[in-house]
């Protein structure tokens, strides 16, 4: 039962992705689209939890978090980028 709502879950976060990548493509900002890309990064990690529910795996959890703290300073730095032309200090 649970393993189905998850599974439901999880397509319905694929959808949304998919809507989310349009708008990172076609978004007519550049912020539009750095929105769009931390919002795709979220729902996927996300989809990584839910699938180490339905394969009870807990290593897929460590990976998750992984991949939301890469998405963070990715979101950081091209913030910083956006606002400032630079990386550097």
């Amino acid at each position: 039962m649970i393993e189905t709502a998850v599974t439901i879950g999880v397509v319905v976060l694929v959808l949304l992705t998919f809507i989310g990548l349009y708008r990172a493509i076609v978004g007519p900002t550049a912020e539009e689209r750095m929105v769009a890309i931390n919002m795709i990064s979220t729902k996927v990690t996300t989809m990584i939890v839910m699938i180490a529910l339905i394969t009870a795996q807990a290593v897929y959890v460590d990976v998750a978090l992984v991949y939301a703290l890469l998405g963070f300073i990715t979101t950081i730095g091209l913030a910083k980028f956006l606002m400032k032309g630079k990386l550097g200090a």
